[in-house]
């Protein structure tokens, strides 16, 4: 059973969701001051513990502290609790010895708000209504605006944000950085552009949105305990979207395997990739399907393939199909007495061309669990049969990276403005499981439930790193076929493993360092830590 903390750091919740669960705290007896103290005092208590980020390290700070006992802490307060959060946190950075400045410019404050501007005021802390005012800082604490703000924002605020964006100092934001729609991640006119991000109880949608990934820098959630019964309350009759941690993640791979099994007990996978021209794609596919440890791999490539295939992957059975002038797969010729029905899981498209659309058209009348990627989408979506694939017996996984989805869904809501309710949607249309691949993946199931990578790498963005995800995931899909894992938690799994992996990499060769076949050879390490 997962303990609180693990399941805490699942939960993603919209403002609205968080508003109605800060309500019930309050309804139950938790005084608003009493919190606002708590979660103040603990970002208080994180600040001189972050490490320092290349920027800091400019200011020659020590190693171990990023901002010592007389730094100038510039505090910026909005009108709302919010603003009352950064109030505590500036009088407890005064009494810890930080030189404190407050930039507040507005007149009309919530009561507790401006309680606490009052009492800073009385310790003789400076406060300033012009940012020009504000003197130089060597650190800015964001708490202008936080959950629900949805109007763009005007000057002379809109101007103060982008002059604090021009500073070369770290600016950490409470709960969201100003100027961002917490569940969109858009940006409301112009946003804070912060360093860390403090994000307060639960996580909000924006950090799981592609568009405000610029603008959170490090983010962390803190816990201040709220119940889990509230948490539960609230969202029970909702479609869930959660986080994807190690723990779950780990726990859904088929591990440990049994001491006495066999490989067909480990799963048969299928895949079908590959053309003449785009030989490598079968190869990065197959090296990302050994990875997962399948039990039998069965490769379908055009038979001018199939040499090169066997001399990459040698314990795999490589099937050499006829292929078309174009040296595509015309059909699939399989080994006697096999059909697609004697898999458990069939993965189909890198590197195969638009001229295999018989190919993919076969498959998608199989019985069998159907992972289809790249060219298998752009066959898929030139057919428009994408709703036809409701009808099938098995459950079918989509990978599509952007431009891939808005050909395959375009009547959904703009993927580049709210992912996750263009996956909803997506899903829902094709009765399929859909990834949608990105600086923050999302997966969602046709019932609306959604899963989302929150760690990623740029150095990901390389050509063939989408041909090892499909041979990963399509083995771990195998596997699962034979073990009765949930579809949906082996592919977010899939995703993870994939996006760890490159991280990883990068950590040891640098965001430039990471291709496609590299990226196979660090898949394993990923377990090993």
């Amino acid at each position: 059973m997962q303990n609180r903390q693990e399941q805490i750091s699942q939960v993603v919740v919209t403002a609205g969701q968080m508003r109605d669960i800060e309500k019930r705290i309050f309804a139950a007896g938790m005084p608003v001051v009493a919190l606002m103290e708590k979660v103040a005092g603990l970002i208080a208590c994180r600040i001189p513990e972050i490490p320092p980020t290349p920027l800091q390290k400019a200011y020659h700070l020590p190693s171990n502290t990023p901002f010592l006992r007389g730094s100038r802490v510039g505090i910026l307060v909005g009108p709302g609790h919010n603003g009352g959060d950064a109030l505590v946190v500036a009088r407890e950075l005064h009494f810890q010895g930080y030189e404190v400045g407050i930039y507040s410019p507005f007149s009309k404050l919530k009561e507790l708000t401006s309680q606490h501007l009052q009492y800073a005021q009385s310790l003789g802390i400076p406060i300033y209504q012009t940012i020009e005012q504000l003197p130089n800082s060597d650190l800015l604490i964001d708490g202008l605006f936080g959950l629900g703000l949805e109007r763009n924002l005007t000057d002379p605020i809109a101007s103060a944000i982008n002059q604090l964006n021009e500073l070369s100092i770290p600016i950490y934001s409470i709960d969201l950085p100003s100027g961002l729609h917490t569940d969109t991640g858009v940006v409301l006119g112009t946003a804070i552009r912060a360093t860390h991000t403090f994000c307060l109880g639960l996580w909000k949608l924006a950090f799981l949105q592609d568009q405000a990934l610029e603008y959170l820098g490090k983010a962390e959630l803190i816990d201040f305990d709220i119940p889990l019964a509230d948490v539960e309350a609230v969202l029970k009759d909702a479609p869930r979207i959660k986080r994807i941690t190690p723990a779950t993640a780990l726990a859904t791979l088929p591990l440990p395997r049994p001491a006495v099994t066999h490989k067909y007990k480990e799963g048969h996978l299928l895949l079908i990739c590959g053309s003449r021209r785009y030989a490598g794609g079968a190869i990065l596919t197959g090296l990302g399907a050994r990875a997962s440890g399948v039990g039998m791999l069965s490769i379908a490539v055009p038979e001018s393939l199939k040499s090169l295939l066997v001399s990459h992957l040698p314990e795999a059975l490589i099937v050499g199909c006829p292929e078309t002038e174009t040296g595509a797969i015309a059909q699939l010729q399989l080994a006697e007495k096999t059909d697609l029905s004697s898999f458990n899981a069939i993965a189909c498209g890198p590197g195969l061309t638009r001229d295999a659309t018989p190919i993919v058209q076969e498959v998608i009348k199989s019985d069998r669990p159907l992972l289809l990627d790249a060219d298998g989408l752009n066959i898929l979506a030139q057919m428009g049969t994408i709703a036809t694939l409701k009808k099938r017996q098995a459950v079918t996984v989509l990978t599509p990276h952007t431009g891939e989805f808005e050909r395959l869904f375009p009547d959904v809501t703009d993927a580049k403005h709210d992912r996750v309710k263009a996956v909803q949607e997506a899903a829902a249309q094709s009765g399929a499981v859909v990834l949608l691949k990105g600086a923050r993946t999302a997966i969602a199931n046709p019932e609306g439930v959604v899963w989302i990578v929150s760690e990623t790498t740029p150095a990901l963005a390389r050509g063939g790193s989408g041909d090892v995800l499909t041979g990963l995931l399509g083995g771990l899909l195998a596997q699962a076929a034979t073990k009765q894992i949930p579809v949906e938690d082996i592919v977010a799994t899939a995703a993870w493993w994939h996006s760890q992996a490159g991280i990883i990499a990068a950590q040891e060769r640098t965001e430039l360092g990471v291709d496609a076949f590299t990226l196979t050879q660090f898949l394993m390490k990923v377990l090993s830590i």
